[in-house]
């Protein structure tokens, strides 16, 4: 039991952090647009889940905090508290305490630190202003409420003014049990107020067949109270064997029942199910209910529906029964449609993807053998089992594929509040937020991206009084995109500010000796100088960057993910970085091929083609390093020279694999093309974390170690070279 209720605690711990994420959302949509409200009703369903949950648990401290949040939210639904800014930041600041009360459950057995408890009693302080606005608002609106005409109710009776209305007669045996009816009206007004209440004598019979130890007492009770159904059913609970008891909503409830029926997530397709989990119905009347329709029929002999017979014994009301029933509908018409999900532990998805690596080497090692045996049957099968095994790795790899956009919405809090620290009106635009790639890709990207995000903002968007000056709108704009490219994802981060000073990067870069006083380089390489270790050209430092750390870690990071980030800019307009990133770190399909004795793959989605190099191209490429494709200039690695490989005896023919990476092309010449292979990812070791131009290895089918090539680093490497040839020559002839 206790391994079942420490499952079920996890699961409420992943649940909540969900939930919290959401609530984060919809208080900055929110935020923007403070009528809607569907997100209203969101956000207080969220905390009322995170409380309802807590609560099973005995998770006292978030259930307290959280219901303070949950009556601000209930009284925001209500209209009685406006939406304005300082309420959207205590709210997101309280889901930030909730959050870490759910950390400190998961941390097993940790205690709320100092600040954490002094934190708490501020916010509690910053909500209570709004419970007190709201009180007096209430206390202002009792007149009008009270002078309103009482409405018939369509589940039988009267319901007088806006309070719960019940109808109690007590059983003959209350008092002959050993209960005091009257101790339930006392522990009933524990509850709210009892604003009126009337005696009823239908039952007293004559005195002379009067038993002193029956009860013949009724009431009929007008009952002010916030408590929900469940509640005020549960003070009669000893007495509800033989009593009648019928409580009827008050006008405000049968309203907010229908609303929170029609917002009840579709997967409960039973009437009665859906009743109680709204607090429409109690348990013990949905039992009642149902007893009674295992006995009742109707005149045509079919069974008396639930709905009909709820409305008869008074327990829920007509319209609140109708908007069940639509839900009803709705749902089973749904229920054919949705997807259905499973939650697995994502270790159990590594392991999963780990034994299919396996099997992918094990299945190279058997095609192996079936081609040297050269037994067409055996190799037959081999290939068939090939295409199995490959369909199971996409397979695999896909489960462990998940949106980019949850890591994007992520983002809309920290502009915000970083905007309002820089005193910045800033927007954030999310496109490609259905992108895909890897899990373990997305968690360690984050921090690169926060980095990248918060830079933007401070260097890069201009103060409003500097954008109206230069024309520019005064809200800046802070663009998040994502889309594959290549088998490959690319992620970019684009502002609409200042631009990056080029003329100051490129002075800078003299200053510390990484350009040549006489060397001009592109454009492109000189934005990218602020990627090197210590490189800021900040005039002052501030709270988020100028301290000339934090971009070389981020290059860092992203080139340990086998990636690459690249800058682009224009004055006045903006900046752009882009990384780009594998959509996996365990598998990917390979082109394998040979220099000397060693074997080399090259990732196959950047592989554009392969051509023969002639005699008279292997010529000329000793004194040059590019050939003509075609008329276009082709830089290349000679990759025996790049790894230091020895030469085998004798001329061989040499290959150039054409890759292209980032919209440019490079050739890799090799010995030999060895055809696609399966290639699954072994990270290298730290003493190999400073080689350049290999991102990882494979294990062949032999049982041989075969490295994976760094191609956005060997493309990089070729052109640049080419480049500085260019300019070298350029430099030569201006000089004579």
């Amino acid at each position: 039991m206790s391994l079942d209720l420490d499952q079920a605690l996890q699961t409420y711990i992943a649940e909540a952090r969900e939930l919290l994420q959401d609530m984060e959302d919809s208080l900055l949509r929110l935020e923007a647009d403070p009528s809607d409200a569907d997100t209203i009703g969101a956000i207080f369903r969220a905390a009322h889940t995170i409380k309802g949950s807590a609560g099973l648990f005995g998770l006292d401290p978030i259930v307290s905090f959280t219901h303070i949040v949950e009556d601000v939210l209930d009284r925001v639904r209500d209209g009685d508290v406006v939406i304005e800014a300082n309420l959207i930041a205590v709210l997101l600041e309280s889901g930030d305490h909730m959050l870490h009360l759910v950390d400190v459950v998961a941390a097993q057995g940790g205690q709320l630190d100092a600040e954490a408890i002094a934190r708490e009693s501020g916010l509690r302080i910053r909500l209570q202003d709004y419970q007190a606005n709201q009180d007096s608002s209430k206390s202002n609106n009792v007149v009008q409420v009270e002078t309103e005409a009482s409405f018939q109710s369509s589940g039988g009776g009267f319901v007088e003014t806006d309070n719960w209305h019940i109808s109690l007669r007590f059983g003959e045996n209350v008092m002959r049990d050993g209960m005091d009816p009257l101790s339930f009206l006392r522990y009933l007004s524990t509850l709210g107020e009892i604003v009126s209440i009337t005696t009823m004598f239908d039952a007293l019979p004559p005195a002379d067949k009067m038993d002193a130890e029956s009860c013949y007492l009724g009431f009929e009770i007008d009952f002010k109270s916030d408590a929900d159904k469940a509640t005020i059913a549960g003070v009669f609970e000893f007495a509800r064997e033989g009593s009648l008891i019928h409580i009827l909503p008050p006008h405000s409830k049968l309203t907010e029942y229908i609303d929170l029926i029609r917002s009840f997530p579709e997967n409960e397709t039973r009437l009665g199910e859906i009743l109680v989990s709204t607090g429409a119905l109690t348990q013990q009347e949905l039992e009642d209910g149902l007893s009674e329709q295992q006995t009742s029929t109707r005149s045509d002999g079919s069974t008396t529906p639930l709905g009909e017979i709820l409305v008869d014994q008074r327990s829920v009301e007509h319209e609140v029964v109708q908007a069940a029933l639509d839900k009803q509908t709705q749902s089973k018409d749904s229920k054919s449609k949705e997807n259905r999900y499973i939650r697995v532990h994502a270790d159990k998805l590594d392991e999963l993807i780990n034994m299919v690596g396996e099997l992918v080497i094990a299945g190279a090692g058997v095609s192996l053998l079936a081609q040297r045996v050269s037994d067409n049957g055996l190799q037959e099968a081999t290939s068939v089992m090939s295409g199995l095994v490959e369909e199971i790795r996409d397979g695999a790899l896909r489960l462990r594929m998940v949106p980019i956009g949850e890591t994007f919405s992520r983002f809309q809090r920290v502009v915000r509040d970083v905007g309002r620290e820089l005193g910045k009106d800033i927007e954030l635009v999310i496109t490609g937020a259905e992108t895909e790639l890897d899990k373990t890709v997305v968690e360690k990207i984050g921090d690169p991206l926060m980095h990248l995000v918060r830079n933007a903002m401070d260097h890069g968007i201009e103060s409003a009084s500097i954008r109206q000056a230069v024309g520019k709108p005064a809200k800046g704009t802070l663009r998040l995109n994502a889309y594959h490219d290549s088998g490959s994802i690319v992620i970019e981060i684009v502002d609409d500010g200042g631009g990056l000073n080029r003329d100051r990067i490129l002075q800078k870069a003299r200053e510390r000796g990484l350009i040549a006083p006489n060397v001009t380089p592109p454009d492109s390489e000189i934005y990218n100088m602020i990627f090197e270790a210590g490189f800021s050209t900040a005039e002052a430092i501030t709270n988020l960057s100028g301290r000339g750390v934090g971009m070389d870690v981020v290059k860092r990071n992203i080139t340990a993910l086998r990636g690459t980030v690249s800058l682009d800019s224009a004055v006045g307009q903006g900046t752009t970085v882009s990384i780009r990133l594998p959509l996996t770190l365990a598998i990917i399909d390979g082109f394998l091929v040979g220099v000397g004795k060693s074997s080399y793959i090259v990732p196959l989605d950047m592989v554009q083609e392969c051509i023969e190099l002639s005699e008279k191209d292997r010529q000329e490429t000793r004194e040059r390093s590019y050939l003509n494709l075609r008329g276009e200039v082709l830089p290349f690695v000679k990759l025996r020279d790049h790894f230091e490989v020895e030469s085998i005896g004798g001329s061989r023919r040499e290959n150039v694999v054409v890759v292209s990476c980032a919209g440019q092309k490079a050739g890799l010449v090799v010995d030999e093309l060895m055809g696609e292979f399966q290639t699954v990812i072994k990270p290298l070791g730290k003493i190999f974390s400073t080689l350049r131009g290999i991102s990882g290895s494979t294990i062949l089918g032999s049982g041989e170690v075969a490295l994976i090539l760094d191609v956005p680093s060997l493309v990089h490497q070729a052109v640049n070279q080419e480049s500085q040839k260019v300019s070298t020559r350029q430099l030569s002839h201006s000089v004579m």
